[in-house]
């Protein structure tokens, strides 16, 4: 059996592979192969097994250079927008991800940012590199409590429901949360509200926190209309995925004050930034790491192997994705 590994990626999946006998071939540099290339390298390496990334689109074309051989395309990450499922099943080629590994860590990188916008600590970090701190002050550079505040989280999965435990547990915080389903559970462990419109959300919280899957239906679901929703003292943090927020909106919404800030760790453009929004000190811009850590990069590492040996050894993978 041949896998490709289209980016490097920590060591403990690839050695799992290699482990089985099986070659592993990886793509040489430290980069997303393009569209043509990664064409080009499935048709001339016969592999049974592909394990990408989420820069990686995968779509009819890829799908198709890959061959009846290939078994599976698994995908070393949570979401997995960037792969046509319908197109993948239509060809008989499956599709994992990389659930549950990363709930901690991304949960945790959300808690910053939050705490990180609301004491202003990037802002407070560059005025004191550039030498402005001249004395203690009692009006430099004020933030806002995060404690006994309203969190408002959007899509109570995983990570939501892990942000809310921090939430509750550790700062008191009361919790509204909207999903397409209710979770009177988690109501009652944690004394959370639903609510139904997620208008409520932008009305009511204190902070925003974004945790919905890339669909049609949530793409832009942060528009200048919702924005001018939210209070002026709100921050919002997205940890999701970078086109759930109309950037543009967002860029016009924090230069005017019309929200106190915003975190986030994904982009509508990625990697590219939307004009204007690197300019504004009201807002922190983390590069797509809130799952990067040694122990969770090494699990999702290994999380993805196991799902190609599944595949590869006749069994359907723990996690497989449907359309």
């Amino acid at each position: 059996m041949k896998i490709f590994v289209t980016r490097q990626i920590p060591d403990r999946g690839p050695n799992l592979l290699k482990n089985k006998g099986y070659e592993v071939v990886v793509y040489s540099e430290d980069r997303t192969p393009r569209k043509n290339e990664l064409i080009a390298l499935l048709k001339k390496g016969v592999y049974d097994a592909v394990l990408c990334d989420l820069d990686d689109k995968i779509d009819a074309e890829v799908l198709d250079a890959a061959g009846k051989q290939c078994k599976i395309f698994a995908n070393y990450a949570v979401g997995f927008d960037n792969i046509d499922l319908k197109a993948a099943q239509e060809r008989g080629i499956m599709i994992t991800n990389t659930p549950g590994v990363l709930t901690d860590t991304v949960a945790e990188h959300t808690f910053a940012l939050m705490l990180a916008i609301a004491h202003r600590v990037a802002e407070a970090d560059r005025f004191t590199r550039a030498g402005k701190f001249k004395e203690w002050a009692p009006m430099l550079l004020l933030g806002h409590d995060v404690s006994k505040k309203t969190l408002g989280v959007v899509g109570l999965g995983r990570i939501g429901s892990r942000v809310a435990h921090h939430a509750v547990k550790g700062f008191d915080m009361k919790v509204i949360y909207h999903d397409v389903k209710r979770n009177e559970e988690f109501e009652g462990e944690f004394g959370a509200e639903f609510r139904e419109n997620v208008d409520d959300i932008f009305k009511e919280a204190d902070f925003i926190s974004l945790h919905v899957p890339l669909l049609p239906a949530t793409r832009h679901l942060v528009d200048e209309r919702r924005l001018k929703l939210m209070k002026k003292i709100a921050y919002l943090i997205n940890t999701s995925r970078g086109p759930v927020i109309d950037e543009n909106a967002l860029v016009e919404a924090l230069k005017n004050r019309v929200i106190s800030g915003a975190a986030i760790d994904v982009f509508e453009n990625e990697p590219a930034l939307t004009p204007g929004l690197a300019d504004l000190e009201n807002v922190i811009l983390t590069p797509h790491i809130a799952s990067a850590t040694e122990e969770t990069r090494q699990a999702m590492s290994e999380l993805a192997a196991k799902n190609i040996i599944e595949a590869l050894e006749g069994r359907t993978p723990s996690n497989l994705v449907k359309p």
